[in-house]
């Protein structure tokens, strides 16, 4: 089969380009709203005086939100369709965004953690929906490709989170000056996103559906139809998007608290330059980097790798089969967490770094496979597949608690096993499966 013309265009001819691009600004947002997240942590270890393990408590708040709406956000979409399910994604991350309004004056642990679980809540709306729609918005051979797509503006959010993040969570006056601040960018947030409520409301959005290749909603019996749990490629996809999410939310999470206690110390001349000016501290005679010189290498570094290689995973995945891909690439992770257990200095501190570039792929790819030849029940197995985001809500307390026992450089044995089991399942897919391959995945979605 020749390639298509376009990534967009289906056989009628029709083009659904201008639908794949106000789509795809979803990703962006959901991507700069993760990235504020991840730089919240220990922002909160500092106000409250808080152990690793017990700030893990953000990213079980977040997380939990996508485990408690994501059946609902699969039913939603089934009953209204994809426009009116982002309709109402949006909506709710706006009130969520407005409630860090009233929770910084109430200045308790608990109000931030429930405004971060109304937002979850509104981005797995959001998540459930988008990602099975861009699958669908062209040729099918290319579905992966343009979720890979669609997931660079994802990856441009995750930038840009940590720095507006790093730059109210962490001030030169203090945690105390912080707090005071920590609603600004929310509330700047909802605001933005009531706007694109509108430009979805009057948005012509069609409603399409995948080839239904294992001829799920044919009668298995009378008066039944066959399970997508009965195909392993999707049962596996639920617990390889488990680990992979509980893999990135860890390394995410307690990036910042790795970059303070393990990074060597950095020469006189690189704490004044441009980037790093501010973000070091003298401590015993020595520069280190602190909470805002890592809040930028986060955005500015570590998540513009996170980018690199979901752009070029798009290319990869246009020409190789998803599954091998995906599993040479989490085989790589599992020998870059090693590296950083075994604290190698300035070798470690570039593997984490190396990490973000070969996690890119993972959650786009893990969700193409899973939904692979499902058609109109790929709603109801999105649902299920972002359900297994409660992987970010488990074990970062784990790995939070590797890190108050013994440091943060083991802690990253978490992540190691994650990695590992999603190889497995990689190298799997086609006998699971029963189908080849799939090529052209798209590696701009999710998180």
């Amino acid at each position: 089969m020749s390639p298509p013309q376009s990534l967009f265009k289906t056989p009628d001819g029709r083009s659904h380009l201008v639908p794949f691009v106000l789509v795809s600004s979803l990703f962006l947002l959901w991507g700069f709203c993760n990235g504020m997240i991840d730089v919240m942590d220990k922002h909160f270890q500092d106000y409250l005086h808080l152990t690793k393990a017990q700030s893990a408590w953000v990213q079980f708040a977040h997380y939990l939100g996508y485990f408690l709406m994501a059946l609902p956000a699969g039913l939603l979409a089934r009953r209204v369709g994809y426009k009116g399910g982002i309709v109402t994604g949006l909506l709710i991350v706006a009130v969520g965004g407005f409630w860090f309004i009233p929770a910084t004056h109430i200045a308790s642990f608990w109000a931030f953690l429930l405004g971060v679980c109304v937002i979850a809540m509104g981005l797995t709306i959001l998540e459930t929906v988008a990602n099975p729609y861009t699958t669908v918005l062209g040729p099918k051979d290319y579905a992966a490709a343009r979720i890979n797509l669609a997931q660079s503006c994802n990856g441009v959010g995750w930038i840009f989170g940590p720095i507006v993040g790093g730059a109210f969570f962490y001030s030169a006056g203090g945690a105390e000056v912080a707090q005071g601040q920590l609603y600004i960018p929310y509330a700047a947030v909802a605001v933005i996103v009531l706007v694109m409520a509108a430009v979805f409301f009057f948005a012509h959005l069609p409603d399409l559906n995948t080839e239904d290749a294992y001829h799920i909603n044919e009668p298995a019996a009378p008066g039944a139809r066959r399970s997508i749990w009965s195909h392993p490629h999707f049962v596996g996809a639920v617990a390889a998007q488990f680990l992979y999410v509980a893999a990135q939310a860890g390394i995410f999470s307690f990036f910042i608290n790795y970059m303070v206690a393990e990074v060597p110390a950095i020469s006189p001349g690189l704490t004044n330059s441009w980037f790093l000016k501010g973000g070091a501290a003298l401590r015993e005679g020595a520069y280190y980097v602190n909470e805002q010189g890592a809040s930028r290498l986060l955005g500015v570094l570590g998540f513009a790798l996170f980018l690199a290689g979901r752009f070029t995973g798009a290319g990869i995945l246009r020409k190789a089969s998803a599954h091998r891909v995906l599993g040479t690439y989490a085989v790589v992770s599992v020998l870059l967490c090693l590296i950083v257990v075994l604290r190698l200095g300035w070798v470690s501190v570039a593997a984490v770094f190396l990490s973000f570039f070969f996690m890119s792929i993972m959650f786009p790819t893990i969700f193409a496979l899973g939904i692979h030849g499902l058609g109109v029940q790929a709603k109801k197995a999105s649902a299920f597949i972002v359900m297994a985001i409660m992987g970010g809500a488990i074990m970062p307390k784990l790995m939070g608690h590797l890190g108050d026992v013994y440091n943060m450089s083991v802690s990253f044995l978490m992540p190691l096993v994650c990695f590992a089991g999603i190889a497995v399942y990689a190298f799997l897919w086609t006998r699971c499966s029963k189908a080849e391959g799939l090529r052209s995945v798209a590696t701009f979605k999710g998180h």
